[in-house]
């Protein structure tokens, strides 16, 4: 059983938990479930076609020797790029198009075409989801994450009339009533990130702060989505990346009453 908390964070009832919350965290299938959804969305990349082969320079002569190479005739860890002169038996030519020449080409650049996608079967997926629920009410996995619930019953679960608010100032006014202050104060910090990632486009890191899972939306997913840390997702749209950023499961998240009746009709099973 779970209490059931109003928006004046008083105790308005109980609810029995869906049998989702009685699942086995498996953290490795959790694992292998956000690594298929971040696979779907990395962006192809590859090199021009003509990379390193936009030059003038090429080599005209045939090999006259057999098994003969071009370019330089003595030891050399690089082929020059142009003709520059010959002395003797020493001549010194261009490697042309070959990868190893000075500025050159790259031998296996990478191929646009290259699919990144990761697939995972069903009966993972949805058992990665159910392990993201139960995770979700364990206070160890969930202070591990490093969210700040002292003194807090998890699973948290609210009444209906939480999906009703319209307002941003209302929604952080009942998430602090559920004694959540210190965890969206965690949130507001944003540091910058380092490496290269600061070129682009994502300069700044921020934490991840509560997950509301809703039944309907009456207004709520565009109160609060101006609250720093905070995703709003309905139960049936619910992945294994939600319940468990970066592969790692135990976010702390707010249920409301409609939820968990969804979750009560084999949602997920």
């Amino acid at each position: 059983m779970a209490k059931i908390i109003n928006k004046d964070g008083k105790e308005g009832g109980s609810i029995e938990l869906p049998s989702q919350f009685d699942e086995r965290v498996r953290d490795d299938i959790v694992r292998k479930a956000v690594h298929s959804i971040q696979s779907k969305k990395r962006q192809p990349y590859g090199s021009d076609e003509k990379a390193g082969l936009k030059h003038v320079t090429d080599w005209v002569q045939r090999n006259r020797a057999y098994r003969s190479r071009r370019g330089k005739s003595y030891p050399s860890s690089r082929t020059p790029r142009k003709i520059t002169f010959r002395r003797g038996m020493q001549m010194s030519g261009p490697g042309g198009k070959a990868p190893q020449t000075v500025g050159g080409r790259r031998a296996h650049p990478p191929k646009a075409e290259k699919d990144f996608t990761k697939n995972i079967n069903d009966k993972e997926r949805k058992k990665a989801i159910r392990s993201g629920i139960a995770a979700t009410k364990d206070l160890n996995k969930v202070t591990n994450r490093g969210h700040r619930v002292e003194d807090i019953e998890l699973p948290l679960v609210v009444e209906n009339d939480f999906e009703s608010l319209e307002k941003t100032s209302e929604v952080k006014k009942v998430l602090k009533q559920l004694g959540l202050e210190e965890e969206l104060d965690r949130c507001k910090e944003k540091k910058i990130r380092a490496g290269k990632g600061k070129m682009r486009g994502r300069k700044y890191k921020r934490k991840v702060g509560p997950l509301l899972v809703i039944g309907e939306d009456n207004g709520i997913n565009k109160a609060a989505r101006n609250v720093p840390g905070v995703e709003v997702v309905r139960v049936e749209n619910l992945n294994a990346e939600q319940l468990a950023p970066g592969g790692v499961p135990g976010r702390l998240t707010v249920w409301t009453e409609n939820a968990m009746k969804k979750l009560d009709e084999d949602l997920f099973n």
